[in-house]
């Protein structure tokens, strides 16, 4: 069904964009086109404002329910959205688990006995 939908949605695409491109400007008219002078006998007596106007909002209609039609295809067949599809995860298991996370070595809270210096002794550093 949905193919059927995309294939009308196109085809009545191109039909606008050709139907527009007919249509003639304010103040011209079909037969000065045609080099007739002032007659309009290509669309008849009434002229061609009134065909192809006509079959412009036609084709706009039938383009306007393609497009609604392919945006509810389209919604029905989206998964969850990101915000939908996380785990949920208990916030107190988060909190005891997680330890904080620092780039920074730790310092040694007690200098070792004879050293005068104000030099703090890292981790790993303190036989040098």
């Amino acid at each position: 069904m949905e193919t059927i939908v995309v294939v009308v949605h196109v085809i009545v695409a191109i039909a606008i964009v050709g139907l527009v491109l007919l249509q003639q400007g304010k103040g011209a008219d079909a037969g000065a086109a045609f080099g007739s002078g002032s007659s309009q006998t290509v669309f008849g007596s009434a002229g061609s404002g009134n065909f192809l106007t006509r079959s412009t909002a036609i084709a706009a209609t039938i383009f306007f329910m393609t497009s609604l039609s392919l945006a509810i295809f389209a919604k029905q067949n989206t998964s969850a959205g990101v915000i939908d599809g996380l785990p949920i995860v208990n916030p107190a298991l988060l909190e005891q688990s997680a330890a904080p996370v620092s780039d920074i070595p730790q310092v040694e809270s007690s200098a070792p006995a004879g050293d005068t210096s104000d030099i703090p002794v890292v981790n790993g550093d303190a036989g040098n």
